[in-house]
């Protein structure tokens, strides 16, 4: 029994054996699982907790707020406070280690600062003396300079003194001799002194009080001078009419006089004889023919001489003082420059001759027909040489028109009493030309002031009243311009319309002068047109090739000046259509007169393209200057030159200015500085100052020619058929290919072929080339890196240029 209970428990202790052991075993297999999966999730919970904290170091404390949230929405917070704690003991022990590193270091600092602020204290001491010792010392200094400024300021204020007393000195001598000259009734030299003092002192003084109250006072003088010649004038006058029986009487005596010392001579004559009765008979008639005029000085000298013992009689002009006449004579001889002056000359005449005209036709036989008319042609005669002597010292356009419409007036009065008056309508067509030079002045000033005002550059339009305004004084029209957005610009600048509308005035200025003269109207659009024409061809064309000329005109001012012609010259026709409208003359009349003057604006095109091509070439001459080629450079370098470049970017922003120019004027402009550039380049290659030229030297400038064909490529103007630009530099090109491809044996077999490869290239430029670079003076000469073959190399060089001596001198047989 107990076996069998011993058996029995045995096979059920083994049976619970194995249940055990089995569930153990499947407990062991889960705790490894959850060991696995609690270490895999703690990995990840502290990669995720080195993150945070990488995190917290780097971020800004402003930012932080994210981080610790996603910390706290976990679940090991605490694991992570221990995480962090430990962080922190490593930093401490980290800084403590840097503390103890570099406390020895900061314990000497501290040392040395002590060991300086004694030092600092003396230096402090020494600064504050020296800076009292210097503000003492500049107190002296700050007083004399204070002085000196002083001192300045008066010798500033005593030189302008001067300078404005030297001025207005002149002013105050002048008007104190004007002064003087009025107190002794010296008028007419009075007259000219008012006349220096306006034009010359005045101006130069300035603008003072007192300059402005003589001012005033000049008109107000003049006008009190012609008074008082007048009045002294009409005091003559009086003075004549109360003592003329006087003077009459005088007259008589000094004839009675005379006759008896005539007779008396006669008879003496007649008394003597042989050669002396000969002689003094000639004397006697030449007395008497010097002496017959009772009223002569010679007569009356002679009077006085042959008899002292009588007593003398005065002659009749001595009894009378004639220096009012002359006085007023010269005094309005000088004022005659006036309107009124004129119209009261031309009131006497009129009111003289109907006084004439109404006693000839009231009465009989008081006077007749012939009187009168022969009075007419002698008063005709007298006024036109008046009005041509004082007119043509006028300067003022306007004075002599209204002058021209006084005589007009003048004129057609006496015309209507039955007067000819044929010479003075002849006189006025005279006035005309020199009214026509008086303008052709006046527009010569206003030409210039517009042409030095304006700015050269096109005119911005910002509004369509704006355009109106423009097109107004100026006939353009382009389609294209019209269907562009404002703002926009018209292709011309400001001096385009200014000019036109003063071609407009100076015609409506010749019609104002042509206007009742009794002219047709073809005579008078064809004095218009001529006046028009000299207007083009004298004064504006000198006016444009005076601007075009200027030292300051750039190539922009140029190129607008080009584009400015070109539309002066198209609106002439409208010109010519203004002209037919206001005289009524179709211009298409045969015989009529053309604006031939158009020719003014080609002549100034073609003086400022030529312009424009010197001024380029004169640039690029510029650039050229700044070249600094290393002759005996070994090697070149792999970029243009950087005078080339700036060059270059020159002519490609000067290029683009042109595109408004018509097309032939800009590819020559293009074509000629592309020819003066490569002739200036081959020029400063075979310079004689250049002993030496090396193949990197060769090389670099090849690099530059090669640029420079890039931009003839480029097409910097449009028009150019293929790569006609680049035949521009044809010669350098084939020059250069001769020598970096040292292909000197086609060169020399095909010479003289039409076909030859190397057509352009001189031999006597290839030979000086080459003569520079065999030149082995210096020791880096062109075969310097070829050291083993340098001696093959120089009889090469040798050899070629002895066949290039040979081929120049069978050439020249």
């Amino acid at each position: 029994m107990f076996c069998h209970n011993e058996s029995f428990n045995s096979n059920t202790g083994s049976r619970s054996s194995s249940i055990f052991l089995s569930r153990s075993g499947r407990c062991v297999c889960s705790l490894e699982r959850v060991a696995r999966i609690w270490k895999m999730a703690s990995a990840e919970t502290a990669a995720e907790h080195e993150r945070i904290l990488r995190e917290l170091e780097s971020t800004d404390t402003n930012c932080i707020g994210p981080t610790l949230r996603s910390v706290y929405d976990g679940q090991e917070h605490g694991l992570f406070m221990d995480k962090l704690e430990g962080r922190i003991r490593n930093h401490d022990r980290e800084i403590e280690k840097m503390c103890n590193h570099h406390f020895q270091g900061f314990v000497d600092s501290i040392t040395e600062l002590l060991k300086v602020r004694g030092e600092a204290q003396k230096l402090k001491c020494q600064v504050t003396e020296t800076n009292q010792k210097l503000q003492n010392d500049g107190k002296e200094l700050l007083t004399s300079m204070d002085e000196l400024r002083q001192c300045r300021l008066q010798q500033r204020n005593i030189a302008t003194t001067i300078d404005k007393l030297t001025h207005c000195l002149p002013v105050l001598e002048m008007y104190s001799k004007l002064q003087e000259q009025m107190r002794a009734k010296r008028y007419y030299p009075a007259l000219r002194t008012l006349e220096l003092l306006e034009e010359n002192c005045l101006p130069q003084a300035g603008s003072y009080r007192f300059c402005g109250i003589m001012s005033e006072n000049i008109s107000r003088l003049r006008t009190h001078i012609r008074d008082v010649s007048m009045s002294d004038l009409k005091d003559f006058l009086e003075s004549i009419r109360k003592h003329s029986d006087k003077i009459g009487e005088t007259a008589m005596k000094q004839a009675q006089v005379q006759i008896a010392r005539d007779n008396a001579v006669t008879s003496q004559q007649q008394s003597e004889s042989g050669r002396r009765i000969r002689k003094e008979t000639f004397s006697g008639t030449e007395v008497d023919r010097t002496g017959s005029n009772p009223f002569s000085e010679k007569g009356s000298r002679i009077l006085d001489v042959e008899d002292e013992e009588e007593d003398e009689i005065p002659g009749a002009h001595d009894l009378v003082d004639f220096s009012p006449v002359y006085r007023c004579l010269h005094i309005y001889t000088v004022l005659h420059e006036t309107l009124e002056g004129y119209r009261s000359y031309f009131n006497q005449i009129v009111g003289f001759f109907v006084v004439e005209d109404h006693i000839l036709h009231t009465t009989q036989g008081l006077v007749n027909r012939a009187y009168v008319e022969e009075l007419w042609e002698l008063a005709l005669s007298k006024t036109i040489a008046a009005l041509r002597t004082h007119s043509s010292y006028c300067t003022d356009p306007d004075l002599i028109l209204d002058l021209k419409n006084l005589i007009v007036l003048f004129a057609d009065t006496l015309q209507g009493y039955g007067f000819p008056v044929n010479q003075l309508f002849d006189m006025l067509l005279e006035m005309r030309d020199q009214y026509g030079e008086i303008l052709l002045k006046k527009w010569n000033q206003s030409f210039r002031q517009i042409l030095d005002q304006d700015n050269y550059s096109p005119i911005p339009v910002a509004s369509p009243e704006e355009y109106q305004r423009i097109a107004g004084q100026f006939p353009f029209q382009d389609p294209e311009l019209d269907k562009m957005p404002f703002p926009k610009k018209l292709p011309f600048s400001e001096f385009v319309p200014k000019v036109y509308s003063q071609l407009k005035e100076f015609i409506y200025a010749c019609l104002k002068y042509s206007e009742d003269l009794h002219l047709s109207s073809t005579e008078i659009d064809d004095m218009i047109r001529k006046s028009t024409n000299l207007l083009l061809t004298r004064t504006l064309s000198h006016c444009l090739q005076y601007a075009i000329k200027k030292k300051n005109v750039g190539l922009a001012e140029l190129v607008q000046i080009i584009i400015n012609t070109t539309h002066l010259e198209q609106c002439c026709h409208y010109l010519e259509e203004f002209i037919s409208n206001i005289t009524n003359v179709p211009s298409d009349t045969i015989n009529a007169t053309k604006l031939y003057g158009t020719s003014t604006f080609k002549d100034a095109r073609h003086t400022a393209e030529e312009e424009i091509y010197t001024n380029l070439n004169q640039k690029i001459d510029q650039f050229l200057q700044l070249a600094d080629y290393d002759w005996t450079a070994a090697q070149g370098g792999g970029q243009a030159s950087d005078y080339l470049s700036d060059l270059i970017a020159f002519l490609c922003s000067t290029f683009a200015v042109f595109t408004h120019l018509p097309g032939k004027v800009a590819q020559t402009a293009c074509m000629s500085a592309c020819k003066h550039l490569s002739t200036s380049l081959l020029q400063l290659l075979l310079e004689a100052d250049v002993r030496q030229v090396s193949m990197g030297a060769l090389q670099q400038f090849n690099v530059d020619v090669k640029e420079c064909e890039r931009f003839a490529r480029a097409g910097p103007v449009p028009g150019f058929q293929g790569d006609t630009l680049l035949l521009a530099f044809i010669d350098l090109r084939q020059l250069l290919d001769l020598f970096t491809q040292w292909d000197w044996s086609t060169y020399l077999a095909d010479y003289g072929r039409p076909t030859c490869k190397y057509l352009r290239v001189n031999p006597h430029m290839a030979l000086a080339l080459l003569e520079k670079m065999k030149d082995t003076s210096r020791k880096n000469n062109m075969f310097a890196q070829f050291r083993k073959n340098e001696r093959d190399k120089q009889k090469l060089i040798d050899t070629v240029v002895k066949q290039l001596k040979n081929l120049i001198a069978t050439n020249q047989a």
